[in-house]
């Protein structure tokens, strides 16, 4: 594997002598950084896998804990449900 390769696509490699290389590899790391910040759906998709990650190791640790979390999450949501209806219904 050489050097370039173990580069993530953001950054732009060192060394490049050539203005026309570098430029052409400024822009594909300025696109491949847009990529990144701008894909919405992937960035919800690792942190919602990261969360569930953490959430299983801590039941896995302190499953009272957890179900205790889950029953004042569950009532958090359902008060907010409540909430929202008894206001939309007045």
């Amino acid at each position: 594997m050489t050097n370039s390769e173990s580069l993530p696509r953001t950054v732009v490699p060192a060394g490049i002598v050539d203005p026309v290389t570098s430029a052409r590899a400024e822009l594909k790391a300025a696109l491949a950084a847009i990529e990144v910040k701008g894909n919405i759906p992937r960035r919800v998709e690792k942190a919602s896998t990261r969360t569930a990650a953490k959430a299983r190791v801590f039941a896995d640790r302190n499953p009272l804990g957890a179900i205790a979390a889950t029953v004042g999450i569950a009532a958090v949501v359902g008060g907010a449900v409540w909430a929202i209806a008894r206001a939309i219904s007045r």
